[in-house]
């Protein structure tokens, strides 16, 4: 059981490595257009879920 959690701790290695790999397969350009699609996305669900969590207080009185 201890192995299994070493081996899920993401260190500064694995990160770099996931790093290095981005850069390879996307190229140093398009990776600020998938970080801002990323960004979109994000705020698109907040705010999909702030007009639910509204939805559900009005329904609530």
């Amino acid at each position: 059981m201890v192995s299994l959690i070493t081996f899920l701790v993401i260190g500064p290695w694995q990160i770099a490595v996931v790093v290095v790999l981005v850069l390879l397969l996307f190229g140093g350009k398009k990776i600020p257009e998938l970080m801002r699609g990323l960004g979109s996305g994000i705020k698109e669900f907040k705010d999909a879920s702030k007009e639910d969590d509204k939805l559900e207080e009005k329904n609530e009185k």
